[in-house]
């Protein structure tokens, strides 16, 4: 018979003794069961052998794992839970969570949750970042909890129309319309507490992370408030929630982020980490004060999109190969140039993951760290202590590193230490906004660094855009015009027998007709002929040509390798590359 002992007593023993306690094996069981496991060698879990010796059943081992962790079981098995509890939490996050609410005290801010793995910490972190409630969480087993899940949280999950409905029926927020600048600040926390506010953040925040957005932000008007996301590098706008919830929303993601809200005047960045069905989700948080509110932007990171990885970038062979021979080098300056959300980061992000090895230092000076990686030392700058990017160059020498990264050059003096740094021997990564490859030369110039110190140290310059890809879903060819054509400066003769291709749009594309994106890559190595040409201080275009005769393929022509290979569109090349100046 099992006894019932309280779980404080059996909290972080071996579940061999739990189970002795709890009265459901002798010591001469366990002795068996870890006999049996010792034979099968390394992997096998006592509970599991247990089990296929038929000592215990599942529901047992669940309550002696739960008993482990200082967890208590729960038997949902035909309980009823209070309506006003189930509402306490959203059904997509319950569902997203797999966490069932059984009790709430409103006094204590308390929610005692089911869940079905004692190891899912991390649904009870989320449910108290977003939700606000402390959290106490017990253990049941998966088939009771997918009851429970099924009985109350089946019915058509609430939509985002539906809680702006009731955002707007909510007359506690209905008293600040009008009011947005005298709300004091225990009002402010009360705004932030709001549940239908809560609910309405959350389930913004799932779905955006649900579609993949790399963006999602809040932005007030003199008339109106919007939400929007930007999915595949184009924003895309939702229903607009009522205009005099927009504190209410500010003050929450500021409660989240840890942020002070009580400050509404100056511009402040936080984070929220969070877990989303099992995935490692990053929002970072921007909140920038203007003439009708606050404008919030958060940035999604989800690691489980980012597969840091050169193969992943989209490059041909000859551009892998390309690049990995300016990569091993041991020392000198490479350049990723292009424009904001072109994917600068992310490619050297997956260069320093190749060179990422035991016999390697790498640190990296970032504005802001975008993505943790293990090995790879990371500097947050912080310009309103004095910790720029030159500052924190000078100290980094001092710690033995092979390769170093500087998030961007933005001045001169930043400039002079990275070349002083690929002098001595170290590798170079940065980042410039320019608008191709030879660009980056004039820019350097522009800055004041020595025509010298750059044919010296620079070693290559790569340009990246991101490209829509075409849904591969409901991807068709199609004839395109001469109107089309002449926008990539083409003649029906130059296209006889290639290929055309564009998605009309279905469902698995929210009728966009594009699907993920794709890098095209310029790529120019630094010659002695080049070297020559920068000390003669030669123009961009003269760069640009021996770069071209030296074998680079401009970004338009990567473009139209793309189209032609059916990856992406016609539209997509245009919008994103421009015509070379001849």
């Amino acid at each position: 018979m099992a006894k019932e002992i309280p779980v404080e007593q059996l909290r972080g023993r071996t579940l061999g003794r739990i189970l002795v306690k709890m009265g459901v094996l002798t010591r001469e069981k366990v002795h068996q069961c870890l006999a049996v496991q010792k034979k099968k060698g390394g992997g096998v879990l006592l509970g599991q052998v247990a089990m296929e010796l038929g000592l215990i059943n599942e529901k047992q081992i669940r309550k002696a794992l739960a008993a482990q962790r200082g967890m208590e079981y729960v038997d949902l098995a035909g309980v009823g839970i209070d309506k006003s509890i189930i509402e306490q939490v959203p059904a997509q996050m319950a569902n997203a969570y797999r966490v069932v609410p059984l009790e709430y005290s409103k006094t204590d801010n308390i929610m005692t949750v089911a869940i079905d793995n004692p190891d899912n910490f991390k649904a009870t972190d989320d449910l108290s970042t977003l939700m606000g409630y402390k959290v106490s969480a017990k253990v049941t087993s998966p088939a009771d909890l997918d009851e429970v899940l099924k009985k109350y949280y089946s019915k058509e999950e609430e939509s985002i129309n539906d809680l702006i409905t009731q955002l707007e029926q909510d007359e506690f927020l209905d008293e600040f319309q009008d009011r947005d600048q005298s709300i004091d600040l225990s009002e402010l926390k009360e705004l932030a507490e709001s549940n239908p506010v809560k609910k309405l953040l959350n389930l913004v925040l799932l779905q955006a992370i649900k579609d993949k957005a790399s963006d999602i932000h809040f932005e007030p008007f003199e008339d109106e408030y919007k939400m929007r996301y930007r999915i595949d590098g184009v924003l895309y706008e939702m229903i607009p929630p009522p205009k005099h919830i927009a504190v209410a929303i500010s003050s929450r993601i500021k409660v989240m982020a840890n942020l002070d809200i009580a400050e509404r005047r100056m511009p402040q960045d936080g984070r929220i980490p969070l877990t989303v069905q099992g995935n490692q989700v990053d929002l970072r948080v921007s909140i920038l004060p203007t003439m009708f509110g606050e404008s919030v932007v958060l940035r999604v990171l989800d690691r489980s999109q980012l597969d840091l990885k050169l193969e992943k970038l989209g490059l041909n062979q000859e551009d892998m190969d390309m690049i990995r021979v300016l990569i091993d080098r041991p020392n000198g300056i490479l350049i990723v140039t292009g424009p904001t959300g072109s994917g600068k980061t992310t490619t050297l992000y997956s260069a320093l993951k190749e060179l990422n090895t035991i016999d390697s230092k790498l640190i990296t000076t970032e504005d802001p760290v975008e993505y943790d990686i293990d090995g790879i030392i990371q500097v947050q700058m912080k310009p309103d202590i004095g910790l720029t990017f030159a500052s924190c160059l000078r100290s980094i020498l001092r710690q033995d590193p092979d390769v170093i990264m500087v998030g961007e050059i933005r001045d001169l003096e930043t400039a002079e230490i990275a070349a002083q740094a690929s002098l001595t021997g170290h590798l170079v990564f940065t980042t410039l906004h320019t608008n191709d490859a030879p660009s980056a030369i004039a820019r350097l110039l522009d800055l004041g660094l020595e025509p010298f110190l750059i044919t010296a140290t620079l070693e290559g310059i790569i340009a990246q855009r991101l490209v829509r890809k075409i849904c591969t879903n409901c991807k068709e060819a199609y004839e395109p015009s001469e109107e089309q054509l002449l926008e990539l400066d083409l003649t029906p003769d130059m296209v006889k027998g290639k290929q055309f291709y564009y998605g009309p749009g279905c469902d698995q594309c929210n009728q966009t007709g594009y699907s993920g994106r794709l890098g095209i890559f310029e790529i120019m190595t630094f010659t002695d002929d080049m070297r020559e040409l920068v000390m003669n201080h030669a123009s961009t275009n003269v760069l640009r040509n021996a770069a071209k005769t030296n074998g680079m393929k401009t970004l338009r022509e990567k473009g139209l390798n793309a189209i032609y290979d059916g990856l992406t569109t016609i539209d997509e090349v245009v919008k994103e590359t421009v015509m070379e100046e001849q």
